[in-house]
């Protein structure tokens, strides 16, 4: 059986702090995309909650992004479609979450980790956090995740970073083009300026931060559609040849 990973979620001052790992460089399940989706909409309605921290485990990746063993064991289109619905969930999730969310990244980032720091509200990252989007090396595309990095990023940046999908894009690139709010040298240097910052946030008028939640995310509403749409296409495309023998070669 594989290592379904560990989400682990505390609440501290109005503060909730979710962190996810898994041994391999911190990419998602199935399982635990699920757990995620499902964390997020219930610290949505908890009133001790007004400042959400998503972060990973250990100094290594922030997030390597879809499990390739389950990527690999895809079988028909439902599966597939299955799958990659479950970023389309958790992205939908943090859209619709009424509190605010804060990305923390302390390495590099690839494929649906990019989605789920493009789906936050406000990203700190150290100079570490450099960003990738290999999808189309093997024979998919960041379909799913592709509205809520073109909505962080633009098109032109976003579509830089998918077409160039082995190559890695600095932190600073990163902070530039907007994916990032705050790069720091260090994870210490990093959490000491979240930790100020989300307590200051916390403070807030819950109810201004709320709405506010709602401003940023204004125009968004197709995507309960439309990441399904998308969900189905890398459904189908992972189910070729081509993907296949490309995610054997890279996971060897």
């Amino acid at each position: 059986m594989s290592n379904p990973g560990t989400l682990n979620t505390t609440i501290a001052h109005y503060i909730a702090h979710i962190t996810f790992g898994h041994p391999s460089g911190n990419s998602f399940p199935s399982s635990l995309l699920l757990e995620l989706s499902e964390t997020l909409h219930q610290l949505s309605e908890n009133n001790l909650v007004r400042v959400i921290v998503l972060q990973s485990e250990g100094i290594g990746p922030f997030c390597a992004g879809a499990s390739f063993d389950e990527l690999l064991a895809v079988s028909d289109l439902l599966k597939g479609t299955h799958f990659f619905s479950g970023f389309a969930n958790v992205l939908n999730a943090m859209r619709k979450c009424k509190k605010i969310i804060i990305g923390r990244a302390q390495g590099k980032v690839v494929g649906g980790g990019v989605g789920l720091l493009s789906a936050c509200d406000v990203v700190y990252a150290t100079s570490d956090a450099a960003v990738k989007l290999s999808e189309i090396a093997i024979g998919i595309g960041p379909f799913v995740i592709e509205p809520a990095v073109s909505r962080k990023i633009g098109k032109t940046a976003m579509s830089d970073l998918a077409l160039h999908p082995q190559t890695w894009k600095t932190a600073s690139w990163a902070l530039e083009k907007g994916l990032y709010n705050a790069v720091f040298d260090s994870a210490e240097s990093m959490d000491l300026a979240l930790a100020n910052y989300t307590q200051t946030l916390a403070q807030s008028n819950p109810e201004a931060l709320e709405n506010f939640k709602k401003i940023l995310w204004e125009g968004t509403e197709d995507w309960d559609s439309v990441l399904y749409e998308r969900a189905s296409i890398s459904g189908k495309l992972v189910l070729s040849d081509f993907t296949k023998n490309a995610l054997a070669s890279f996971k060897k």
